[in-house]
């Protein structure tokens, strides 16, 4: 039994302690022996193009300081906390604080050559880079003094090349050629040509072809403050001489092997329809990355080898090699919060997968899931269970894989049973869905429902609860059995898929749903019910459009990228007519929860200005439409732990209300009062980041209530009633 009072006195005591620790925090520099300094910052100044982006330069210094938030890094102050003993207290403030950056001069002398030697690669000649020295108090500004050099246009280009099939290919590509007349003379510029050059040659049989291949001479004397360029391509490399010149021929490929574990069951025509290396083709350096890319994407190996071997003047011999994974494991997974009026939320899931269920890489998913919400003592409870079963091809059903060059869609077959038992009813929900599924190069993943089936049925209705849906005909029309059957899709774009991105990226998703429509080309063939609806099985079908899109960006920064700003905007809205008054209840929009507004519970903010619908114990606010913002400042504390500070905005809203009473106007979304239904939050979390798996916990305090009479919260009013939520959670929110 967990006592609510301690756990406010904790949580009381943890802000109390964050906010107290900048009053009595030391100096930055006092572990600093005799004769060091602190870095404190580092600065760039560019003395004759305002243009040019110093922060581009950045990278090259060879020293930076410590990372701060706004200024400030309480872990260095924590640092200096430190006795110089070596043990217990001493090593307790060594480990979790952040030693400081000791100033070194003999690496500002690296950084300069760094940066002169960059600035020449983007054709910066002989730029000038001095440094300035600024002291006081123990801690060390350097300025970085730049001066860029003479930069050079190219006023003609020339091509040199050897007589052959190379010559004829690449005169073929020389429109697509990066580098122009009037372009600047770069060594970058002539590197980024030869890597697109030469990818573009081993596309087109010319195997073992590399940007070693290519030299470069420029002739700056000619014409004043110009250059002439010579590009030419050899018959042998920048680390070769004449002597070892061969002729730069077309490949084929000859033999092709495909080794797997003898252990691993799987088809033989499954690797062979995945692989797009083909005996007698011409040789082409996106046939093996594809099937490279095909045949891990089965998830059967834990590598994907592929050998390429010259085995005669134009032919090339390969060889696969497979390594198998582990097939079968168990996955789990939960969520978990709570607020200050004591109810408790917990979400457990758990599931099974086979990864080669019949030998032919299909993919097998049991999953069950949980979402319990209770107070202790208290005899009021919200109970769900859920049990699901998926099978996934590697393949795209009905169709053959030569109509795939790139990554094969695979095909879900999915079914699933939700039970679950609220104070006020019981629902059983049976869904099923055949899914496509795949991505469009390495960055736009796509999912597309041609089939989506859900049958509700709800059962034992508290008499209270369903009288007072009669007096709201926008709720009695979300709260009845009905028959969904519709199409959908997910469109994802990201610049990075890592489950953890350690780099900066951005992201978009557009999901949507269509029903009814088709069935309503059947409509007066059917019974209708009371009210003139279309039912099948004595359940009237649903028709409605829903979409919801979302956008957002992460930046990472500091020391390691050690720092990150994260960013999301969602918008969502859904809409019913024809044979439907009202969306479904589960096609409704919800916010708070661990990803959500972290300030409240899932389904306990809005809609509107609404406040809580009595009519539920439990709460179970809801609506057509959403819009949410939020931004996350993330930073690397100690050892694997992650801090974070928040802050949320938004809300759900209802769509053109239809009842009578008028008694739910305030839930609507009008522009007169969408400022002051707008929900927010602020808070602080704590992440521990074990690389393949990131656990947190969330707290959100309240900043604006739309359903409270003052609506703006002040401090005292966080750590009172219904002030804060905390969430427990796996991975980043968003």
């Amino acid at each position: 039994m967990i006592c609510l009072s301690g756990m406010k006195k904790a949580i009381r005591l943890i802000c109390l302690l964050c906010s107290v620790v900048p009053l009595f925090s030391c100096s930055t520099t006092r572990v600093l022996q005799d004769g060091e300094f602190r870095l404190q910052k580092n600065t760039l100044e560019i003395t004759n193009d305002s243009r040019f982006n110093a922060r581009s330069i950045e990278p090259y210094i060879k020293q930076r300081p410590n990372s701060t938030f706004f200024g400030w890094n309480p872990f260095l102050n924590v640092y200096n906390w430190s006795n110089g003993k070596g043990k217990g207290w001493d090593k307790f403030v060594r480990k979790i604080g952040t030693a400081p950056v000791v100033y070194d001069p003999d690496l500002v002398e690296s950084s300069i050559e760094n940066i002169t030697s960059h600035l020449e690669y983007l054709g910066y000649y002989h730029s000038d880079v001095d440094s300035e020295i600024q002291v006081r108090k123990r801690r060390v500004k350097v300025n970085y003094i730049i001066t860029l050099g003479k930069r050079f246009p190219i006023k003609d280009i020339h091509y040199v090349l050897p007589e052959g099939e190379i010559r004829e290919e690449f005169l073929k590509d020389t429109s697509s050629v990066s580098i122009r007349r009037g372009d600047w003379l770069s060594e970058a510029a002539l590197e980024a040509e030869t890597d697109r050059s030469s990818r573009y040659l081993r596309n087109r049989g010319f195997y073992g072809f590399s940007k070693n291949y290519y030299f470069f001479e420029a002739d700056t004397l000619s014409c004043p403050d110009s250059a002439i360029l010579e590009m030419s391509i050899r018959n042998y490399t920048r680390n070769e001489t004449e002597k070892e010149a061969r002729p730069l021929n077309r490949f084929y490929i000859g033999k092709v092997s495909i080794t797997r574990p003898k252990s691993l069951m799987i088809r033989q025509n499954t690797l062979t329809n995945l692989n797009t290396i083909i005996p007698g083709n011409l040789y082409s350096e996106n046939d093996v990355s594809r099937t490279y890319s095909r045949l891990s994407s089965l998830n059967v190996f834990s590598s994907v080898n592929i050998e390429m071997n010259q085995a005669d003047t134009n032919i090339v011999d390969c060889d696969i090699r497979l390594t198998q994974s582990k097939l079968q494991g168990v996955k789990f997974n939960i969520e978990a919060s709570s607020n200050s009026t004591g109810l408790f939320g917990i979400s457990p899931q758990i599931s099974y997968y086979h990864k080669n269920i019949f030998h032919g890489g299909e993919w097998l998913n049991l999953g069950f899931m949980g979402n319990f919400q209770f107070k202790f003592n208290d005899k009021v409870r919200s109970n769900e269970f859920g049990v699901s079963a998926g099978i996934s091809f590697p393949k795209f059903l009905f169709l053959p894989y030569r109509l795939f060059r790139g990554a094969v869609p695979r095909t879900e077959i999915n079914i699933t049973y939700n039970y679950q038992n609220r104070p006020e009813y019981t629902r059983n929900i049976i869904s099923t869905s055949l899914i496509y599924n795949g991505r469009i190069g390495s960055r736009i993943y796509y999912q597309f429902y041609p089939l989506q089936l859900n049958i509700v049925r709800l059962f034992n209705l508290d008499p209270s609860f369903f009288k007072s849906l009669e007096s709201d005909p926008f709720m009695k029309n979300a709260y009845q059995d009905h028959f969904d059957l519709g199409l959908g899709g997910n469109l994802y774009y990201t610049t990075n898929a890592e489950v953890v991105p350690r780099t900066s990226f951005f992201y978009t998703r557009l999901q949507f749903d269509i029903a009814g429509n088709l069935l309503s080309a059947f409509k007066p063939l059917m019974k209708k019910d009371e009210t003139g609806s279309g039912i099948i099985w004595n359940t009237p079908y649903s028709q409605y459009v829903r979409a919801e899109f979302q956008i957002g960006k992460t930046w990472r920064f500091g020391k390691d990228n050690g720092q990150a700003l994260a960013t999301r905007f969602l918008a969502g809205a859904g809409h019913a007519y024809g044979n439907s008054n009202a969306l479904p209840f589960e096609k409704h929009f919800y916010a708070g929860g661990a990803s959500s507004l972290r300030g409240w519970q899932a389904r306990t903010a809005g809609p509107g200005l609404s406040p809580r619908d009595s009519t539920f114990v439990i709460p179970n606010q809801t609506g057509d439409m959403k819009l949410e913002a939020n931004i996350e400042y993330r930073f690397r504390m100690a050892w694997k732990l992650e801090g974070a500070v928040f802050v949320d905005a938004g809300n759900v809203w209802t769509l053109g209300n239809d009842s009578e009473s008028g008694q739910n106007t305030l839930s609507e979304f009008t522009l007169k009062n969408f400022g002051k239904s707008i929900a927010m939050n602020w808070g602080v979390g704590l992440r521990l980041d074990l690389n393949f798996l990131l656990l947190r916990v969330d707290m959100g305090m309240k900043l604006h209530d739309p359903a409270r009479t003052s609506a703006w919260l002040r401090p005292r009013d966080w750590f009172r009633q219904d002030g804060y939520a905390v969430h427990f959670g796996v991975g980043y929110p968003f």
